[in-house]
């Protein structure tokens, strides 16, 4: 079975590629991660994680929900991230939680998309989208070529600064970066509840027709990027910038 979180959707088309590859079925943990549903699954085909690269890690959303509920059948696990350049050393930590769920690592892939952390990084317009993702389509099937033979992922080479960016560093980027006091709404708001609505914490709440963040951000960018309005900005950086969905 194939278990994906995604903010913007391109931890989406990926799952859902190598699930049509492999004939998995395939679950998106919104509503579980949101409602706190940490009840048991089962699949007898192997388990394979996709998801985005938070800081050169799994998001802690998941790696908590993944930590509370068991996964029963199959004790083979895969994982793929999404990233815009990099997973670092996440791989290492993804196998130390492997083992703690008393399930066998067959390997972290990483998988080149297009960039959606507006917060911090330019966002491509859908011309440059698009070719991101026709160039990683090859990488993603064999991905799934591979998961349909049940073969372990190659494990990449890891360097010095893999293991920093993946250490030292996420552990001083989640508390320092990964909040919502930078979000703002503009005049642009049409009060529609969308960005509530796609929160996978629930920490948007409307209040006078107007969003209002909580503590709980996870950083998945899904409320500034599928606002139908392009009324909320992070700080000054997003301004101007296109708002990335997967076109895919």
């Amino acid at each position: 079975m194939v278990l994906y979180f995604s903010g913007t959707g391109n931890s989406a088309y990926v799952a859902k590629r190598i699930g049509a590859a492999t004939g998995d079925g395939v679950l998106d943990l919104f509503e579980r991660i949101r409602g706190r549903n940490i009840s048991a699954l089962r699949s007898e085909r192997p388990w394979v994680v996709v998801a985005p690269t938070y800081a050169w890690r799994l998001p802690r959303a998941v790696e908590h929900w993944l930590k509370e509920t068991e996964l029963l059948g199959s004790e083979k696990l895969y994982f793929v991230l999404t990233c815009g350049e990099s997973m670092g050393n996440a791989g290492a930590y993804l196998e130390k939680l492997a083992a703690a769920k008393g399930l066998l690592d067959l390997g972290c892939a990483a998988v080149t998309m297009p960039e959606n952390y507006i917060a911090m990084f330019e966002t491509p317009g859908q011309e440059e989208a698009l070719e991101t993702i026709a160039g990683a389509e090859r990488a993603i099937d064999e991905l799934a070529r591979r998961i349909g033979r049940g073969e372990a992922l190659p494990r990449p080479a890891v360097s010095w600064k893999d293991r920093l960016l993946s250490g030292a560093v996420n552990r001083i980027f989640y508390p320092a970066c990964v909040h919502a006091r930078k979000f703002r709404v503009t005049e642009k708001c049409i009060s529609c509840g969308r960005c509530a609505e796609v929160c996978p914490l629930a920490n948007i709440r409307m209040e006078g027709g107007a969003p209002v963040w909580g503590e709980k951000c996870t950083h998945c960018m899904a409320c500034i990027c599928r606002c139908p309005a392009e009324a909320i900005e992070y700080g000054r950086h997003s301004e101007g910038l296109p708002r990335y969905v997967c076109p895919k």
